[in-house]
C-alpha cells in the first residue's frame, strides 16, 4: 500500500508541476502582443520559460532516471499550450500569428546531457542547464520570426495583455532590441543551472517527504 501511495503522490506532483509550468510560461508565447516592447519581453519571456522547463523536466526526469522523460515532460507543456492557444484562434486571430514557445528541443538536449553521463546528476545540473539556458532563446526566436506580417497584425487586432494607458509613448527598447536572443541565452546560461539544480532537489524534498 505504501509503495502505491508514494507511486500515486509522485505521479499527482509531477502532473501539477506540468500544469502549473504551462500556465505560468501562457501567455510567454505572445511577445508579439507587447508590439513596443517586443525584444524585451522576449528577453523576460526566455528567462521565465527556462525556469519553468528546467525546474519541471528535472523533477521528472530524476524521478523516473529514464533518459526521454524530460522530452515527454515538454511535450505535456506543448500540448497544453496549443489547447490554451486556441483561445486566440477562437476570438478571430489569423493562426499563423498564435505564437507557441518551443520547449522540446531544449528538452531532448536535458534528456541527451543525462544519456551521454551516464545519468549523472550533477553532470546533467551543469551541462544540461547550459544547454537548456542557451538553446531555448535560439529556437523561440526561429519559432517568432515566422510569425506572417507580426507588426500589421498586432494593430490591427487589441492588445489583451498591454491597457491602452499603459502604452508607451516612446519605449525604450534599446538595450534589448540589438539582440534578445543573446542576452537570453547569457542569462538562460547562467540562471538555468541553478533552475535545474532546484529541480533535482525538488526530487530529493518530495521522496523525504514521503518517507516520513
Amino acid at each position: 500500500l505504501m509503495v502505491w501511495l508514494r507511486r500515486c503522490t509522485h505521479y499527482l506532483f509531477i502532473v501539477v508541476v506540468a500544469v502549473n509550468s504551462t500556465l505560468l510560461t501562457i501567455n510567454a508565447g505572445d511577445y508579439i502582443f507587447y508590439t513596443d516592447w517586443a525584444w524585451t519581453s522576449f528577453t523576460v519571456f526566455s528567462i521565465s520559460q527556462t525556469l519553468m522547463l528546467a525546474v519541471g523536466a528535472t523533477y521528472y526526469l530524476t524521478f523516473t532516471g529514464v533518459p526521454g522523460t524530460a522530452t515527454y515532460y515538454g511535450l505535456i507543456m506543448t500540448v497544453y499550450t496549443w489547447v490554451a492557444k486556441g483561445a486566440w484562434f477562437a476570438l478571430g486571430y489569423p493562426y499563423d500569428f498564435i505564437v507557441t514557445p518551443i520547449w522540446l528541443p531544449s528538452a531532448m538536449l536535458l534528456d541527451l546531457a543525462y544519456w551521454a553521463t551516464k545519468r549523472n546528476k550533477h553532470s546533467l545540473v551543469l551541462f544540461g542547464g547550459v544547454l537548456v539556458g542557451m538553446s531555448l532563446p535560439l529556437f523561440n526566436m526561429v519559432n517568432l520570426i515566422t510569425v506572417a506580417d507580426p507588426l500589421e497584425t498586432a494593430f490591427k487586432y487589441p492588445r489583451p495583455t498591454l491597457p491602452p494607458y499603459m502604452t508607451p509613448i516612446e519605449p525604450q527598447v534599446g538595450k534589448f532590441y540589438n539582440s534578445p536572443v543573446a542576452l537570453g541565452a547569457g542569462a538562460g546560461a547562467v540562471l538555468s543551472v541553478t533552475f535545474t539544480a532546484l529541480g533535482c532537489k525538488l526530487n530529493t524534498w518530495t521522496y523525504r517527504w514521503m518517507a516520513a
